[in-house]
């Protein structure tokens, strides 16, 4: 009976709990409880977007102001919008201006979160604080080798690789049967066919440019600085050794057998090439789109030509990146968007529209870059390249040195016009401060 009578009471209770809640609390209470996963939903966000701080308005970046490269930015950006809402604006401003606008714009409020640059600037963006370092995580594996090297500064990463690129022979097989293989078979194509009365010309390149002329440099042994293991000596400069002599005399001998004019300029020679008036042309790249709308089939590429002691010729292998603004406000959704930017779909994308060669491995190894005639000569011109000292010094070695060719290109003697060149770099670097 004592029992029954603790289970009735204890009955009571419950229904009595349950009357004072109230019907609307109780449902209340139930609706609550259903729509939290739907309110999670909706929002769309990913796990990793949640520890993410609240999303801009806008990211500002910094694009090279070339047409194709800023409509392939572009394009990328507004599918990035359209995923997060958070605008993109990319602004063209030429890459060698800006670091020196980012100097000035930055510390006013006025730059962006995100800027585009060689892999040899990095040393000096680190150097003037201008950049933060990056944590690329588990993509780091998506890049190639080089590409991660070319942005890595002081043991730190520095950016998203977005281009690999160097430079190789462009052909016109309507003048020229096949590739020539060595230098002598090259310079046999510039003496037969160069008729400068009519503009023709067998073989053309900018000369007097230290970034296309650097393989006929290193190629007989000649260096920009000492190099062990990924560092740099920067006191030790190999500029004016023999086998720079070597190969400032070749180029000298282009000139005096008036193979290239003195008058020559990028625009000149890429117009006579594209009106079939040249059999062979050095170039990187970023012209094979417009060579392929001027010249369609008869346009055929190849790897540099072998020197005449038999070396393949080390052409300077670059890398282009998006790096991290240090005045930055928004750096995580920056980070992001640099990320995404330079996915697998997107490195592809930049690759159909601007024609530049991702520095990603699977974008690489795509068939439409490893089968393709052209493009895969540059993949392989790449495998003999060296990269370009990505350190501070190397600001101070330009114009030196394309002073110095431009000398040479009018006769002046070679051993003296490099001693100079590399006594100018010398005394430019202990004027920058720089020691590395």
């Amino acid at each position: 009976m004592k029992k029954w009578l603790i289970s009735l009471l204890a009955v009571l209770l419950i229904i009595g709990l349950l009357t004072a809640c109230g019907p609307d609390e109780a449902n209340e209470s139930t609706e609550e409880t259903d729509t939290q996963p739907e309110e999670q939903e909706t929002e769309g966000r990913t796990e990793e977007e949640t520890s993410m701080p609240e999303k801009p308005e806008k990211l500002t970046v910094w694009v090279n102001a070339e047409e194709k490269q800023e409509d392939a930015v572009n394009q990328i950006a507004a599918k990035y919008t359209e995923e997060t809402g958070i605008e993109i604006e990319a602004v063209p401003i030429d890459m060698l201006e800006q670091v020196e606008k980012l100097d000035v714009e930055g510390p006013a409020g006025n730059g962006p979160d995100i800027i585009f640059q060689p892999h040899d600037r990095i040393g000096d963006l680190v150097l003037r604080g201008l950049i933060d370092p990056i944590d690329l995580g588990d993509s780091k594996g998506d890049f190639t080798e080089a590409a991660i090297n070319a942005v890595t500064n002081e043991g730190e990463t520095w950016g998203y690789p977005a281009v690999t690129e160097t430079y190789a022979l462009f052909y016109n097989k309507s003048l020229v049967a096949e590739a020539p293989a060595t230098m002598e078979d090259l310079m046999a194509i510039a003496e037969e066919q160069t008729n400068a009365a009519n503009d023709e010309y067998g073989f053309l390149m900018e000369a007097a440019n230290f970034y296309f002329t650097y393989p006929f440099f290193s190629g007989n042994g000649a260096y920009v600085f000492a190099e062990e293991n990924g560092s740099y000596d920067i006191t030790d400069i190999g500029l004016n050794n023999e086998g720079a002599v070597e190969g400032g005399k070749l180029i000298q001998s282009w000139f005096e057998n008036g193979y290239i004019p003195q008058d020559l300029t990028p625009d000149i020679m890429n117009g006579l090439f594209k009106e079939g008036k040249v059999a062979t042309v050095i170039n990187g790249p970023w012209m094979v789109r417009e060579y392929q709308e001027a010249l369609g089939d008869d346009l055929q590429a190849a790897i540099l030509p072998k020197l005449d002691n038999g070396e393949n010729p080390k052409s300077f292998v670059g890398v282009k990146a998006y790096l991290l603004s240090y005045y930055s406000e928004n750096k995580e959704w920056a980070n992001d968007f640099m990320a995404y930017v330079t996915n697998s779909e997107n490195a592809m994308l930049y690759y159909d529209v601007a024609g530049e060669m991702p520095a990603r491995v699977d974008s690489i190894d795509d068939p439409a870059i490893a089968d393709d005639p052209i493009y895969s000569a540059f993949a392989e011109q790449a495998t003999y390249g060296e990269p370009m000292p990505g350190v501070p010094a190397m600001q101070q070695v330009w114009d030196p040195i394309n002073n110095g060719l431009s000398f040479i290109s009018k006769g002046e003697p070679v051993e003296a016009v490099l001693d100079e060149a590399v006594q100018t770099i010398k005394d430019n670097i202990a004027a920058s401060g720089a020691t590395q």
